[in-house]
């Protein structure tokens, strides 16, 4: 039977949108443990360890013999609940730097309150050996948080997209598959009407809700992501997450595509220009611009050379925007997860966190005054963000003017 969502959500709202009124409503209303603030972190909520005493109560998880449950707080209950069931715990390497998943070993003879302290994050420091990508692992039920869900399945993270890409490196490695079970617990109000066109086809979907209050049999008939979607995947992300690159390598041996995120991106702008014979990304304005940034010089050799690039390629005119206004405690990570909920990720981003601002760099002043506009109202942290052209486009201006005058 289904209920009617504590949080309203008004058409149009983006997945960071839901994320901040889910965020927003579980401080306000003191639903919080810690950690707090909430805001970008699965929420820990009051209630989280009876939601997770139901998950004995699933047959899926009575017949499981190895489950893999995420490292956050509201699900360690979760943890304990199947080391105490005497199963096969796997818990994701945290924001998988080392490898995918560890298995937690406890001691031989180990009492309940040796268990409890193996569901922390120190006991899986502590009481866990790595599992390699080469492992024979079947993964029978995989426990998953939430910042939102819905009765039909969907799902949103914080925004870092972790568990969506383990459940994919699982696929990808033969751990688990489309009859794998996913369940998830959160605080009742964060069951909340998702619209369906937010879900992308690298979304993890839930077969099970888990509240303080309820058991929510989803039925999401939604495919689950089978793989990793390389053209989802940016080099960032790639450089970020080590064991990505070795899972990239064993699938480009096999022959499969695995184009980027930013090359996929790159091609129909190339496309668009004169034939050369090949494709080549044409980086030179996105390093000027960086080393301007970066270091200030603005001789007239680099103005007339810049200016004439700008005049015979309008394409290639990098143009730079500020975001101002950002929470002193935020890390770029989060600003690009915001960025990235608005389409809006640049070429490139210059960071400075202590002065509370950061650069971003688009490919040309249409697609910057768009980005200002897409940007509009963002808050990240309870902070609306400050988004406008740079200062230094006027210079930029100036510089076009010249080289009309002299191209």
């Amino acid at each position: 039977m289904e209920m009617e969502p504590v949080i309203k959500l008004s058409a149009g709202v983006s997945k960071w949108d839901i994320r901040q009124k889910v965020w927003d409503y579980i401080e306000n209303k003191n639903l919080a443990d810690f950690p707090r603030p909430v805001h970008n972190r699965i929420p820990n909520f009051k209630g989280a360890a009876h939601a997770s005493e139901k998950l004995p109560s699933l047959q899926e998880f009575r017949k499981a013999e190895v489950i893999k449950i995420n490292p956050d707080a509201p699900q360690k209950n979760a943890r304990f609940l199947t080391l105490e069931a005497r199963k096969t715990l796997l818990v994701p390497t945290p924001r998988l730097r080392s490898g995918l998943f560890n298995k937690i070993i406890p001691p031989p003879g180990a009492t309940k309150d040796i268990l409890r302290i193996c569901s922390t994050s120190q006991g899986v420091k502590d009481y866990s050996v790595p599992i390699g990508l080469d492992a024979k692992v079947h993964v029978d039920l995989v426990v998953v948080g939430s910042v939102a869900v819905s009765e039909k399945g969907w799902r949103i993270g914080k925004g870092e997209g972790f568990a969506d890409m383990e459940f994919a490196m699982m696929a990808s490695m033969g751990a688990v598959n489309e009859d794998t079970v996913i369940v998830t617990t959160v605080h009742d109000c964060q069951v909340v009407d998702i619209p369906e066109e937010l879900v992308d086809d690298h979304d993890l979907t839930v077969d099970y809700i888990l509240t303080p209050t309820r058991v929510i049999k989803t039925k999401c008939t939604r495919p689950k992501p089978l793989g990793i979607i390389w053209s989802k995947v940016s080099r960032e992300m790639l450089e970020r997450i080590p064991i990505l690159k070795n899972l990239l390598y064993r699938e480009a041996q096999t022959g499969k595509d695995v184009s980027l995120k930013d090359e996929q991106q790159s091609l129909p702008e190339e496309n668009n220009r004169p034939s050369t014979g090949k494709i080549r990304a044409n980086k030179t304005p996105m390093v000027r611009d960086a080393d301007s940034v970066r270091t200030g010089h603005n001789s007239t050799e680099n103005d007339e050379m810049q200016a004439k690039s700008v005049a015979c390629d309008p394409a290639s005119a990098i143009t730079t925007v500020y975001i101002g206004n950002i929470p002193q405690d935020i890390r770029v990570s989060e600003l690009k997860h915001a960025l990235r909920e608005r389409d809006a990720l640049p070429l490139r981003l210059n960071w400075h966190g202590a002065q509370r601002r950061a650069f971003l760099d688009y490919k040309d002043l249409v697609t910057a005054e768009h980005m200002v506009s897409s940007l509009a109202g963002l808050s990240i942290g309870g902070k609306t963000l400050r988004a406008e052209l740079a200062k230094k486009q006027k210079n930029k201006s100036a510089v076009n003017q010249y080289a009309e005058r002299t191209v």
